[in-house]
């Protein structure tokens, strides 16, 4: 799902399409990567000596990029659906300065990235320097549910963070899908226990990665901060509640993604044996699917991703936007071992306690995946079409729900009346639901936040802006919003980057504001910005939240009259 803009009219243009598997969220709309500052053009390389060998990236104006170092080995053939194995050491120097091969997934190549493979185990760092210094270390799960993306697409590039302010990026790649998240343990033992989890158990080899070998990069190998956006953000959920990534991290960040709930292990055996009868396999034949080429095994993903449910609904609520997972998808499973529990239900995880978290979502989620449906209706909608609409996906309870929201929003049209509703649904009452049930438990705090900023781009055959809808942070919080700036030519200013076209000085400024809160929050455990207000932990008596724009705001409670509904209808 990818989309470009033509920046004369900054109205959206339709690119490309990815389909296939379960909770396809987020991180599908292609931003192109951009230079924090105009930049004198010179690179030099500079090296870095890690635990397996020493690696050669680039250093240009401040700062230095490593791209594509492997962080554990092999893991096709034999080692499919396995934890990886150990990165066998190199001689010599191995050159960084490319992407890594993404994981195996639906659709084409990637813009700028080498082709997927199944060995995919790369990650990305961009640190001022590599001089030892003990920078915030800021570690990032790509979104894209837990199906598509990777950590080199060039919305989330880390250079403007890390440039900006003074800390280390870290992204990786890791499998997707069915390669990742396929439970064989029924049926493979021992051998196999961890085969539902092998994409998250990937991502914990980078954070072991990052122990060993980040203090080289310029970073702090005990102060590490998760984070992620979307499918991302249900990772971080993951990994707060995974014992054995407890000890490689200090603070999280969940955002748009509030995994709540994820595959149960019953559910994850039934989505086996409806592969193997996808692939024409028996139970007992289950091993060969470590002869199928990688190539079949997305195909099969992809069409299971068609069964009836389709892989993505607006559903979402105390349950969080994968709703424990259903038949035929692909995510994280509540396996007893690596995934004791559901990350946050019915309470938040006890081995977290002590780590600060932030949570939170973007005010107009659903605009997205409307527009990705080609859903022109509902951003046209009547009343009438409106209430025809909500009954169908709410029932008898949809009259009280619009009854609320009108009383709320008392200016909203029909479609933002339905957007609202629908964001709410499907991520926005999680992001409550987490923070409630982190801060119950009287430790470390948690800070609440909707990012309210509007993009001026608008859905393609309609009128109606994208507002701030889902993924439209991504850009903001690693500060890859920059001011227009004169061409080489000596022309007039040409913008920085090609996403949303979006150079206002308002966007500039919330861009910063946003990447200063989370960089802080990495530096101390307190999300802050310069010239904004002082963002106060939530509790349930005042339920604080920062509102994200180019002036921040704090709200106590915001929508009150919303949230009441929503507990009396999901309690």
């Amino acid at each position: 799902m990818s989309y470009n803009v033509d920046s004369s009219t900054s109205r959206l243009t339709r690119r490309d399409f990815i389909a296939g598997g379960s909770i396809a969220l987020g991180c599908a709309v292609a931003f192109p990567s951009s230079r924090a500052y105009a930049d004198s053009g010179k690179s030099e390389g500079i090296e870095v000596n890690t635990s397996f060998g020493r690696v050669r990236g680039l250093n240009s104006d401040g700062l230095a990029t490593f791209k594509g170092i492997p962080y554990a080995g092999d893991i096709s053939g034999a080692n499919r659906f396995k934890a990886a194995p150990s990165l066998k050491p190199w001689k010599g120097v191995r050159e960084a300065i490319q992407l890594g091969a993404p994981s195996l997934q639906p659709g084409g190549q990637r813009r700028n990235e080498p082709p997927s493979d199944e060995n995919c185990l790369f990650l990305n760092v961009w640190t001022p320097a590599a001089d030892g210094k003990k920078r915030p270390v800021m570690f990032y799960s790509h979104g894209g549910g837990f199906v598509v993306g990777s950590g080199g697409s060039g919305y989330q590039d880390g250079g403007n963070l890390a440039r900006t302010w003074d800390v280390v990026v870290v992204a990786t790649n890791h499998r997707l899908g069915l390669m990742g998240f396929l439970f064989l343990g029924d049926l493979g033992g021992e051998e196999y226990a961890t085969s539902g989890n092998q994409g998250m158990l990937d991502i914990l080899d980078g954070l072991k990665w990052v122990r060993q070998n980040i203090e080289a990069f310029g970073g702090d190998p005990n102060n590490v901060m998760i984070f992620g956006e979307s499918g991302g953000g249900a990772k971080t959920s993951c990994l707060y509640s995974m014992p054995g990534a407890e000890p490689f991290f200090n603070k999280a960040s969940i955002e748009s993604g509030p995994g709540i709930r994820m595959m149960p292990r019953d559910t994850a055996a039934e989505t086996t044996i409806m592969t193997l009868k996808q692939l024409g396999l028996e139970k007992n034949e289950w091993r060969k699917l470590l002869e199928v080429p990688a190539n079949k095994l997305v195909d099969a993903q992809v069409e299971l991703g068609k069964q009836p449910g389709g892989p993505l609904t607006m559903s979402g609520g105390r349950k969080g936007i994968g709703g424990g997972g259903r038949p035929g998808g692909f995510g994280p499973v509540v396996d007893g071992t690596i995934l004791p529990h559901h990350p946050f239900d019915p309470e938040a995880p006890a081995i977290s306690k002590n780590k600060p978290l932030i949570v939170g979502s973007n005010r107009d989620e659903t605009a997205f995946f409307l527009m990705e449906r080609h859903d022109v209706d509902a951003f046209n909608l009547t009343d009438a079409g409106l209430e025809e609409r909500l009954q169908k996906e709410f029932g008898d309870n949809s009259h009280e729900l619009l009854v609320a929201y009108r009383h709320s929003r008392p200016s909203a049209s029909p479609a933002d009346l339905y957007i609202a509703i629908t964001s709410a649904r499907m991520i926005g009452l999680g992001a409550i639901t987490i923070a409630e049930r982190k801060f119950v438990q009287h430790v470390a705090p948690v800070y609440m936040y909707i990012f309210v900023h509007e993009s001026d781009a608008i859905v393609p055959g309609t009128q109606h802006r994208v507002g701030a809808m889902h993924a439209l942070e991504i850009p903001y919080k690693f500060n890859n919003i920059r001011p227009a700036t004169p061409d080489a030519k000596g022309g007039p200013p040409q913008p920085a980057m090609n996403l949303m076209s979006d150079t206002r000085p308002e966007s500039v400024q919330a861009a910063h504001n946003m990447s200063e809160m989370w960089s802080t929050f990495a530096r101390t455990g307190h999300p802050g910005a310069k010239g904004q207000p002082d963002w106060p932990a939530y509790t349930t008596e005042k339920r604080a939240t920062m509102e994200i724009d180019a002036q921040c705001k704090v709200v106590d409670d915001p929508f009150s009259l919303e949230r009441a509904v929503w507990e009396k209808l999901e309690p």
